[in-house]
């Protein structure tokens, strides 16, 4: 029920790309004018779990939960109807920011199976969640090509307000470890960012991913559109392609398990950087962009998952924080990337994409395998006079 939770509330977060030349055309803008929708809804996002997440640690996660889904599913439907593009991209931003669900999920999933096999919990979870978004941009551009922009909206509206209507009944209540207000929770994540040279190596690395991964999925439409002529039907179903990471997702905390928190990130890291080189072609090649789709998330994705089970096991007690603190910045970094994508295919097309996103990824590979230098402090002794 969990991962059905998570599929559903994060496909909300993804629908819109593969509608943005459907979307354009109906409101009488170009693509690329429309090409902030994205990076508004995942920088709402990124906002949503900066100022929402924290109180995971503090109140009911489930009345938290219930109360995001119920005004999404509002949300959407406000959506479906918007008449400009400024009232599409406001209603984007506010999605965004009331979307973090399955970033309250994660550590309810891990409280639920009694802190145990945490890359394992992490793992199911997650492909829940893959699967909510490579089906949401598979079914929004059907749905789109057969129906219209509009329709997906209401699909999701309603997808949505039925979810709340099933955890209402199933969903446990599980109160917090340690109940702590919400201020002080708010202020806490910032303060163990600053202290834990850990945390703050996890979430900067994995900030610089999300750029990376930003800097990919946008433009792709757009490559897919203008390059190779293809319909919103058929960008949505390319999403699938990228299947294979849902099924790579639950062995990621095992992986992390085995070679250590620290060589799992490096090799997780160097994939996505991989499928970077596989992309570089993809401009004048569909099978070179087949594969680059496929290892790029992959390990995107793996990079994910190994990422939350080394905060999870930081600090049990601040679960709902590490997340929080470590998806603003991934996010951030994913709607960074989002812009970044767009301006560089503005400037040079599908090369200076690739050379974006491989950038960004080595930056995070560099930030992942450096040594720490801890401080050691020498007490100095005093030897008596001879």
């Amino acid at each position: 029920m969990l991962a059905t939770t998570s599929a559903v509330t994060g496909a909300n977060v993804y629908l819109c790309q593969p509608l943005l030349g459907d979307a354009a055309r109906s409101l009488h803008v170009s693509v690329g004018a429309l090409g902030v929708l994205p990076t508004a809804t995942q920088a709402g996002f990124a906002v949503g779990i900066a100022l929402l997440v924290p109180a995971g640690d503090g109140v009911d996660r489930r009345r938290l939960i219930l109360g995001l889904c119920t005004a999404s599913s509002l949300v959407l439907a406000a959506c479906a109807v918007a008449p400009t593009v400024f009232w599409l991209v406001a209603c984007g931003l506010v999605l965004g920011i009331l979307s973090p669900v399955p970033q309250l999920v994660a550590p309810l999933a891990v409280a639920l199976a009694g802190g145990h096999r945490i890359g394992r919990t992490l793992g199911i979870v997650q492909g829940g969640l893959l699967v909510g978004v490579l089906a949401s941009r598979a079914y929004a551009g059907v749905l789109a090509s057969v129906a219209g922009w509009r329709a997906v909206f209401w699909c999701s509206c309603l997808a949505t307000a039925l979810l709340v209507l099933v955890l209402r009944r199933s969903l446990l209540a599980v109160p917090p470890a340690e109940p702590v207000e919400y201020r002080t929770a708010l202020l806490s994540v910032p303060k163990v960012f600053a202290a834990d040279p850990r945390v703050r190596r996890v979430t900067l690395s994995g900030a610089l991913v999300g750029i990376s991964f930003g800097a990919f999925w946008t433009p792709l439409t757009l490559l897919l559109e203008e390059r190779y002529h293809y319909g919103p039907a058929t960008v949505g179903l390319f999403g699938l392609v990228a299947a294979a990471s849902a099924l790579v997702s639950p062995l990621a905390g095992r992986l992390a398990d085995r070679l250590g928190p620290r060589r799992a990130q490096t090799v997780m890291i160097g994939t996505v950087l991989a499928g970077w080189a596989l992309l570089l072609p993809g401009g004048s090649g569909l099978g070179w962009l087949i594969a680059g789709v496929t290892v790029l998330d992959i390990g995107t994705w793996s990079n994910q998952v190994g990422c939350q089970r080394v905060l999870f096991a930081l600090r049990p007690t601040m679960q709902s924080r590490l997340n929080a603190c470590y998806f603003t910045l991934r996010f951030l970094g994913i709607a960074t990337g989002s812009l970044a994508g767009t301006l560089a295919w503005r400037y040079d097309g599908w090369r200076a994409v690739a050379c974006v996103g491989a950038a960004a990824c080595a930056a995070a590979l560099l930030v992942a395998a450096l040594p720490h230098r801890a401080r050691v402090t020498r007490r100095r002794t005093r030897r008596p006079p001879r």
